[in-house]
């Protein structure tokens, strides 16, 4: 499998379960990463949405976990081949044991976590793809918990879910004092119904800025909007 070319990296992702995806690349281009000096990717896979947070942001330092191990090789090796490898590290562990060893906060937390629900048939998908997939290894509630142990006062973290999860996943953060400050809805094309939910959440409650994003008008010809949010990582936008 070709490695995928980004503007300004390429991303390995032959040993991933989970190859690149446009979840990813939409929490990695759109998460408000400005003030950030401190980012961590939980669940890194290929380590694509951390690789985006290098290039956009001038944080020192950006961890990655993964806890599948040809993702992690996979994600160590997309990091020394970059441009930012200097500022890039990555675990591998869960979360709950990076959580258990680690004193360290970070600014932005972010995460494209597992969220099918629905159980597999033994024997029709791997084990390191149903890791990545499914969340019996990582609930919503472990997620948030996680995070909230690992975020600044003042940090803030984003997530990329599935649109109907995305009511029970903010007032699960709420009951954690998360509160969401971001929601981008995104649809494929204007007909079709939403499908995911980018949102990004702070210790301090704050008006929700809340939009929605459409990637396509029809196949392959793509909203302005959509081009704009991509436009520095993709070869052809």
């Amino acid at each position: 499998m070709q490695p995928f070319k980004f503007k300004q990296f390429t991303v390995g992702h032959d040993k991933c379960a989970m190859k690149i995806g446009t979840d990813a690349v939409l929490l990695g281009a759109w998460t408000d990463c400005e003030s950030a000096n401190s980012i961590l990717d939980i669940g890194t896979g290929t380590g694509v949405i951390a690789l985006q947070l290098a290039q956009r942001s001038d944080a020192e330092l950006i961890d990655a976990i993964e806890i599948e191990d040809s993702a992690y090789e996979q994600a160590v090796e997309n990091f020394e081949q970059s441009t930012w490898g200097d500022r890039l590290f990555c675990y591998h562990a869960s979360i709950q044991e990076f959580v258990k060893e680690m004193d360290e906060e970070y600014d932005l937390i972010v995460s494209n976590p597992p969220f099918y629900t629905s159980s597999f048939k033994e024997g029709t998908i791997s084990e390191s793809r149903s890791k990545a997939r499914h969340s019996q290894f990582l609930t919503f509630e472990e997620l948030i918990i996680s995070t909230i142990s690992l975020l600044s006062k003042t940090g803030s973290c984003a997530f990329v879910i599935p649109y109907e999860e995305e009511i029970t996943f903010i007032e699960l953060a709420r009951q954690y004092k998360l509160y969401i400050n971001r929601i981008t809805r995104v649809k494929g094309t204007p007909e079709v119904e939403i499908k995911r939910s980018l949102l990004q959440f702070s210790f301090t409650p704050k008006d929700v800025i809340s939009d929605e994003l459409i990637m396509e008008i029809q196949r392959h010809q793509y909203t302005e909007k959509y081009k704009n949010l991509v436009k520095d990582f993709y070869l052809k936008m």
